[in-house]
């Protein structure tokens, strides 16, 4: 397993000199984020980002994410010219030696939480998602908004997206998912790049909008979608694990072991709180829903040498940063899987 962590460029406030710090850290994950969505990455830009990385003795492990334009999830004619120009950005980062990419299907929304400060009994603060109230909430009024979101529609331009979606269900995005992976695994093979889709999250349909990959039937159904080991999936505890009917250590052993389809690893712990309700807990087993000592031993029994990363973190020890993505509590959450990991291979050698 290849340690990475997340970097959003010369703006965030975690340094990348930081992370190289980290004990055990390998790679990068990281992206270019001022391309507008759906127009294509430069050569140029994608080639100064991977200097920088490497200027402090670590790699791009992964992209994530080459955000996906709304026209191929709603499967509107201006489809194709966007189709275009993510091959020629997936073109671009397989010559530039990237050898995943993570992205995702999630109409209109990436992951969404209800409060991006909810404070613990210790004191620290996390992300939090109850259900009651995220469906008193309207994004029409942007009484919502969170970093993952795609904030370039413009005033009144959410609105009319949302109608939009009144026409696509759950039937109509599986068909425009599959356009789409038909006209772009025929590059990323060419181009010897990764396509590692991530899960929805949370895996439910949230403001009337269809999420598909959302359980272990859809990712089968999904990885159906075209033949190929570069068609692939990242597997994230945390999305997928704040379903309790999921099984996440079954998906591992399925998804992984037996399919060889697992080309990135988000590990984070969720305590399910209620139907439909979660916080974001620290790494540590008790302190979640999630056993990490079996996600961890389920991804080494079958050998597992991608990149994975310590994914959302608390805030603590009076740090303020980018919600999730702080440095302190994710460095932690890495170095506790990088300690099983050692323990669980020392013991299945003794």
């Amino acid at each position: 397993m290849e340690m990475t962590f997340r970097w959003y460029g010369e703006e965030d406030p975690v340094k990348l000199e930081y992370i190289a710090q980290i004990p055990g850290m390998k790679g990068i994950v990281t992206a270019i984020y001022d391309v507008p969505v759906g127009e294509v990455w430069p050569m140029e830009k994608i080639t100064a980002l991977k200097e920088r990385v490497e200027s402090v003795g670590l790699k791009i492990s992964v992209i994530e994410s080459v955000p996906v334009h709304e026209d191929i999830k709603l499967g509107l004619p201006t489809r194709d010219r966007y189709i275009a120009n993510y091959n020629q950005t997936i073109r671009n980062l397989g010559q530039a030696g990237i050898p995943v990419i993570c992205y995702n299907f999630m109409p209109v929304f990436d992951w969404t939480r209800s409060d991006l400060n909810f404070e613990l009994p210790d004191g620290s603060t996390t992300l939090i998602y109850e259900q009651s109230i995220v469906e008193k909430m309207d994004p029409k009024l942007g009484e919502l908004s969170l970093p993952g979101w795609d904030t370039s529609y413009g005033e009144g331009g959410l609105g009319q997206v949302l109608e939009q979606y009144e026409q696509v269900d759950e039937e109509k995005l599986w068909e425009h998912l599959g356009y789409f992976i038909a006209g772009i695994l025929p590059v990323a093979v060419e181009s010897k790049v990764k396509m590692a889709i991530h899960p929805d999250d949370p895996p439910w349909s949230i403001f009337g909008l269809p999420r598909i990959i959302t359980n272990k039937n859809n990712l089968e159904r999904f990885l159906n979608l075209y033949d190929s080991p570069y068609h692939g999936l990242t597997l994230c505890s945390g999305s997928l694990g704040c379903d309790p009917n999921n099984d996440f250590v079954d998906m591992v052993n399925y998804f992984g072991g037996v399919k060889d389809r697992v080309h990135f690893a988000h590990l984070r712990n969720v305590k399910i709180t209620g139907e439909k309700s979660f916080w974001e807990s620290g790494h540590l087993s008790e302190w979640g829903s999630l056993d990490f000592y079996e996600i961890v031993k389920a991804y080494l029994d079958y050998g597992f040498d991608g990149p994975f990363r310590s994914d959302h973190g608390r805030m603590i020890w009076g740090e303020t940063g980018r919600a999730g993505y702080g440095l302190y509590d994710r460095a932690l959450g890495a170095v506790y899987i990088n300690g099983l990991s050692e323990a669980i291979r020392k013991s299945s050698q003794a």
